[in-house]
């Protein structure tokens, strides 16, 4: 396969992303009532449920006016993922495969959400509950989705990924 198709491929977990994203919604907000639990497992572990977020992580920023919220939850991340794609195809850019995959990984997370705030009024179907037993002062994990899940992982790899670079040039640099 020649270096522009294998450039292309890690879009294809993008349209996964938003694809199993946008069907486990549709699924959700077809079965289950809004803020009810559908199905418990192993005791109340893991709820599956349905709840709208109209805010950001932690529900943080719910009470701010729509202009702030239209600006931050829907123009900025419009203007993120175009400067993501636009870093993700540049020839200015030399990325790693790696790099392409966590890219790709963000960018279904970014886009599935961004599907729910435009096109579900900024409220974002939320479906996985998780209990915590008391972790950082939570006893239920705020409920996510799988486009949350993306957007965590691909920040959590692209984290490590910088710090290990970091630390392979320092060594470099001493020998």
């Amino acid at each position: 396969m020649g270096q522009n198709k294998r450039s292309y491929l890690p879009l294809l977990l993008t349209f996964c992303i938003i694809l199993a994203d946008q069907l486990s919604k549709a699924w959700i907000v077809k079965h289950i009532a809004e803020n009810t639990v559908g199905f418990q497992y192993w005791g109340d572990f893991l709820a599956i449920v349905h709840v709208r977020n109209t805010a950001i992580a932690f529900s943080m920023g719910d009470s701010l006016p729509l202009l702030i919220k239209l600006l931050f939850f829907i123009i900025i991340p419009i203007i993120l993922v175009i400067v993501v794609f636009f870093v993700y195809f540049s020839k200015r850019f030399d990325l790693s495969v790696f790099h392409r995959w966590v890219l790709a990984l963000f960018l279904g997370g970014g886009i599935g959400n961004l599907i729910d705030r435009i096109f579900r009024s900024f409220r974002v179907v939320d479906f996985i509950s998780v209990k915590v037993y008391g972790f950082l002062g939570f006893e239920r994990w705020p409920t996510w989705n799988i486009a949350d899940a993306s957007l965590v992982i691909s920040g959590i790899l692209l984290a490590i990924s910088i710090l290990f670079e970091q630390s392979e040039s320092k060594e470099g640099k001493h020998v």
